[in-house]
């Protein structure tokens, strides 16, 4: 089973950047890895995924404002928060997919307020 911790939400005023980080307890290098974010009222969404050789995919929403990245020699995920809006404001998850199941972290908040 693996742990994951995500880090680095917090306050910031509309336009401002923010970046997340999601630490895993064990190696992340085979599998893909995603970002998550829910806000009051709504379902979970994708915001942005990376796949384990390094492939991107991003909501229309966050496409050219946000950036996901992994190291693997760290065991961590990064997601660079750009142009942030007052509708970002959410609950980001991270998550990481196997074969068999997903696991995800406990969330970090990020409220976009000015």
């Amino acid at each position: 089973q693996v742990q994951l911790v995500e880090s680095g939400g917090g306050l910031v005023q509309p336009g401002g950047s923010l970046r997340l980080s999601c630490a895993a307890s064990g190696s992340i290098s085979i599998y893909a890895m995603g970002w998550y974010r829910q806000a009051p009222g709504k379902q979970r969404e994708l915001v942005a995924r990376i796949t384990n050789s390094g492939s991107t995919n991003y909501a229309a929403s966050v496409k050219g404002r946000f950036t996901i990245s992994r190291d693997n020699a760290k065991n961590t995920v990064y997601l660079q928060m750009n142009s942030l809006k007052p509708e970002d404001t959410a609950v980001y998850y991270c998550k990481q997919d196997r074969l068999t199941r997903a696991y995800w972290g406990q969330g970090t908040q990020v409220t976009v307020s000015s």
